[in-house]
């Protein structure tokens, strides 16, 4: 795959990595928000195997496990010059404790967040940001954007985005000047059309792009166990592609119709799931998430096969369901 993206002066690879999972555990309550438990060696072997496959996109935010995906990312990567990182901010937490406590849109509250980031991160200015809130309870985009404006020409951020499932959303930030990218779910299941017309010509940026796992091998195979601290055994609201741990039975039948076409000369579900989304757009950028070096491996495999062809593209359409799935708020 040759086609690259163009980020704060820097160039990488149409694949990142989202770091979500090898942030290990954070809660709302009781309710999971992570993964489960991670070890972190081993996510450091994963993110070296990562940077050694040629990958230059890694995607993160300051509440995946309460600063600790930050912390984690920062001190493999810190301020290389040749990888882009992005990260999010919204979302308040204790990292004591674990637990999420709020959110804040809060002018002081944005530039603090940045600078919590940029020191976790070990980076002087960071390529880019999104707003972490799907929708806003109150609509006062401009504050935050302005906000965000301010911390461009202080030079600690490159660019901005925001991760939302909303076109009115995504069509406001498109007409920011430092924005330039939208994070929004996006895979087999989920087309994203409409946000990513409003989107314009901002990159795309694509969050569950194996659905959380269920476009996997493991998953198909019925092989995978959940842990009781992964976000998906105790599925909240919007979490829709699993039910209690299981995948959620509606979807694995529509999986189970198009996975031969899918994985037709290629390695992987996984792999034929990104090749998917990158034949689906020129400003898609899958941001699949890892735990593994192995993992890692797969999820790269894609970098030397490839985009879909449209027509294998059109064949996956054509054997799903037309039931367009909403994305709840989240």
């Amino acid at each position: 795959m040759t086609d690259n993206i163009e980020i704060a002066e820097k160039s990488a690879p149409r694949l990142g990595l989202g770091c979500w999972a090898i942030g290990g555990p954070f809660f709302a309550g009781e309710q999971p928000i992570g993964w489960g438990e991670v070890d972190d060696a081993v996510s450091e072997r994963a993110i070296r195997t990562a940077l050694d496959l040629g990958i230059r996109l890694f995607d993160t935010a300051d509440v995946y496990g309460a600063g600790h995906s930050e912390s984690l990312l920062g001190s493999i990567i810190g301020d290389r010059d040749d990888v882009i990182v992005s990260t999010k901010f919204g979302n308040m937490f204790d990292p004591k404790t674990k637990q999420l406590i709020g959110q804040s849109t809060e002018p002081q509250y944005i530039k603090d967040a940045i600078d919590a980031s940029r020191k976790r991160l070990r980076r002087d200015r960071l390529d880019l940001v999104f707003l972490h809130l799907n929708q806003l309870e109150e609509r006062h985009e401009d504050q935050i954007f302005d906000t965000l404006d301010e911390l461009v020409a202080a030079n600690k951020i490159a660019s901005y985005g925001w991760s939302t499932d909303y076109p009115d959303n995504a069509q406001y930030v498109s007409g920011r000047k430092h924005s330039v990218a939208i994070q929004h779910a996006m895979n087999i299941f989920v087309p994203a059309s409409l946000v990513r017309k409003a989107a314009g010509d901002l990159l795309c940026f694509n969050r569950g792009p194996l659905a959380m796992g269920l476009l996997s091998d493991d998953i198909l195979s019925g092989t995978k166990h959940i842990g009781e601290n992964d976000i998906r055994s105790k599925a909240p609201e919007w979490l829709i592609y699993f039910e209690n741990g299981k995948p959620a039975p509606q979807l694995f039948e529509r999986l189970q119709s198009v996975a031969d076409t899918l994985k037709a000369g290629r390695s992987s579900l996984v792999e034929g799931a990104l090749a998917y989304l990158l034949g689906k757009s020129d400003k898609t950028v899958p941001i699949p998430g890892f735990r593994t070096p192995d993992q890692v491996a797969e999820l790269a495999a894609v970098l030397k096969s490839g985009p879909m062809s449209k027509a294998d593209i059109a064949t996956i359409e054509e054997a799903l369901p037309p039931e367009d799935l909403t994305i709840k708020d989240r």
